[in-house]
């Protein structure tokens, strides 16, 4: 079955309950259970909480406030940083603050160890804060921890239409290619790299279908861990270190922009010049997978949703905006008035 085929039939799959370990086959699922075993093994499971990037951002900025919330596992979370300016939500937020010219508010909800199945949880909390967009960091654990990518998207697909029936709009980074990992020997590497390109694969289907846009992680540090693995590894070889934080929000931030209507007018139709353009979304999933920065969103052709082969979507390659230094959260939005979000919004 070749990798479209794949991803199409997984995301199907969870869609209808079932499991989906034909689609890779029980042999290799088994490899991938000793991979797994591994890789804890070697990296250990991270517990500490890191800096807690809730708060305030683009202080002096005028209003209305963006409001954010940051849900996922530790690549969310910016385990392993001792800085709060050095978390992905700090560099999120202070980015989206000064290309968007707005006070932003982001509230994280990511948990270090989360599994999709941890979604459930922390939607309901962030839909008690009325975000505007919702951020989803999740994947990875699951494969390191065998969940079954069936049941892994289909906790991803009920957390996704939640939000959007909210309102809320939502931009998913896809699970990272677990391939660039040094301590993963191959053949486990090989493995480890098949099974998280068509969970991504999986995963941006679900996305799109349910009404929210994906952002393919891939393999956007591969390079620089092998260049320089000092510097964008964290201590425990298994997460990134503040640059590489850094490097994930720098991926993420054009998709949030495009998701609120934030970019430019000349930046609304794909461009052929840059490999953009409208593709089935199996074909579009799979080809994200591979590239990392690549946008996956519904669109419509000649009035209609789907064609013969499914949903259509666009495929872009976002520009990157230029790189802004994080800020510390304030907590309260103005230290003389002392209003918090809460206030705000209430």
């Amino acid at each position: 079955m070749g990798a479209t085929g794949a991803a199409r039939k997984l995301a199907s799959a969870a869609a209808l309950g079932g499991g989906g370990l034909s689609v890779l086959g029980a042999g290799l699922y088994g490899v991938l259970v000793a991979e797994a075993k591994f890789a804890r093994k070697v990296i250990g499971n991270a517990t500490d909480a890191p800096p807690d990037a809730t708060g305030w951002y683009g202080r002096g900025r005028p209003g209305p406030a963006i409001r954010i919330a940051l849900l996922g596992d530790s690549s969310a979370a910016g385990y392993g940083v001792e800085r709060v300016e050095d978390t992905p939500g700090a560099h999120l937020a202070s980015s989206l603050a000064a290309q968007a010219d707005r006070r932003v508010h982001l509230r994280s909800f990511a948990v270090v160890g989360a599994q999709s199945s941890a979604l459930a949880d922390q939607v309901d909390a962030a839909l008690g804060t009325h975000p505007d967009l919702a951020v989803l960091l999740i994947g990875a654990n699951d494969v390191t921890h065998t969940v079954l990518p069936s049941a892994s998207v289909r906790y991803l697909a009920e957390g996704v239409r939640r939000l959007r029936e909210a309102g809320v709009v939502v931009v998913v980074g896809t699970c990272p290619d677990l391939g660039t990992i040094r301590p993963i020997p191959p053949p486990l590497k090989q493995v480890a790299r098949e099974w998280s390109r068509r969970l991504a694969a999986a995963q941006t289907i679900t996305v799109v279908e349910n009404g929210g846009r994906s952002v393919s992680l891939g393999d956007i540090l591969g390079p620089e861990f092998d260049a320089a693995p000092a510097v964008l590894f964290g201590p425990d070889r298994f997460h990134p270190s503040a640059d590489g934080y850094r490097q994930l929000a720098s991926v993420l931030v054009p998709s949030c922009l495009a998701a609120l209507d934030l970019l430019p007018d000349d930046e609304a139709l794909p461009e052929p010049l840059r490999r953009e353009g409208i593709l089935p979304v199996a074909a579009a999933a799979v080809r994200a997978a591979r590239t990392p920065g690549t946008e996956v969103d519904g669109t419509e052709v000649g009035g209609n949703q789907r064609g013969l082969r499914g949903r259509w979507v666009e495929l872009r390659h976002r520009r990157r905006r230029p790189s802004t230094d994080a800020e510390s959260p304030e907590e309260h939005e103005d230290h003389e008035v002392g209003l918090s979000v809460e206030d705000e919004t209430a």
